[in-house]
């Protein structure tokens, strides 16, 4: 299918300010929004979305309708994305990514990660985590931070749940620096497939059970018990739907991690945990992404 990318360019506080409210839109309508910098301290930041051809027009006048006809006087681009695998061409170019204690990693560049601590090998391919994402290391972040804690008076999680998996790149990390029973889940067949391969290459699939999920109702959590530790790495509109369900798998004192979140979204989403009893317990932004730590 072809798509076409719709951006729009201006500052930052601006590009923000557009992200704030075009973003509940497209979560509802389950269309791809990016918003990133040009270049690196350049100023400059572009928000895109991603849309089939033929349905460019229609989300054009959505987004004028939203902004204003003139989209705050800024240039709306239309421009075709070819069809090519654009995730495995880019991380050929990409460095290991370094978070706390751990190192993410492609093939290539194997021979960089001999020396580190915990490695994640991860090669891009059709589910979303190679690392370099800031939703992705901001998770890695804060479960360095977490398991620091935990190595205190807390004592290291026992059981743990990642909601939203993609690669696998959080469940594999979790699994490498403690060797607990984690159940990694996706409503991507596909993301599941590559979850559970690489947690083969990575020699956790001893530790670590793959599983296709919508949410909380598959039976397999149920079974596996309650939780430690949660990821939670989606959107902020499924996180709140989650929050409700998501405790009835938590342990007293277990952690959650969320991300996949702007930083204006923080104020609802600690609303909807704190409504289910969790307590916002840390924060961090990486890459303009926030990632939130709440406790049960």
């Amino acid at each position: 299918m072809k798509q076409t990318r719709l951006t729009l360019t201006t500052r930052k506080p601006e590009a923000y300010h557009i992200a704030s409210i075009l973003d509940p839109q497209f979560e509802e309508d389950g269309v791809t929004s990016v918003l990133f910098e040009t270049r690196e301290d350049s100023g400059r930041w572009s928000y895109s979305i991603y849309v089939p051809e033929e349905e460019a027009t229609h989300w054009d006048g959505i987004i004028r309708d939203r902004l204003g006809h003139d989209c705050f006087g800024l240039d709306l681009m239309h421009e075709p994305v070819a069809n090519v695998d654009w995730v495995s061409q880019t991380l050929q170019q990409l460095s290991p990514v370094s978070a706390g204690r751990f190192l993410v990693h492609g093939s290539h560049d194997r021979d960089k990660a001999a020396h580190q601590r915990i490695a994640v090998e991860i090669d891009a391919g059709q589910a979303f985590g190679t690392g370099h994402h800031g939703t992705t290391a901001g998770c890695l972040e804060m479960l360095e931070l977490c398991l620091r804690e935990s190595s205190g008076q807390l004592g290291l999680p026992r059981r743990a749940l990642d909601i939203g998996t993609g690669s696998g790149v959080l469940a594999i990390a979790m699994a490498k620096a403690v060797h607990i029973p984690i159940l990694a889940t996706d409503i991507d067949p596909v993301a599941v497939t590559t979850a559970h391969e690489n947690c083969r290459l990575n020699q956790v699939a001893n530790h670590v059970r793959c599983a296709t999920a919508n949410g909380f109702h598959h039976p397999l959590f149920a079974k596996f018990g309650k939780a430690d530790l949660v990821f939670a790495n989606i959107l902020a509109r499924p996180l709140e739907a989650l929050a409700r369900p998501m405790v009835l798998h938590l342990a007293p004192g277990a952690q959650v991690i969320l991300s996949g979140l702007l930083p204006h979204q923080r104020a609802r989403i600690t609303a909807a945990y704190r409504a289910q009893g969790l307590k916002l317990q840390n924060w961090i932004i990486r890459d303009g992404w926030l990632t939130m730590l709440m406790r049960a």
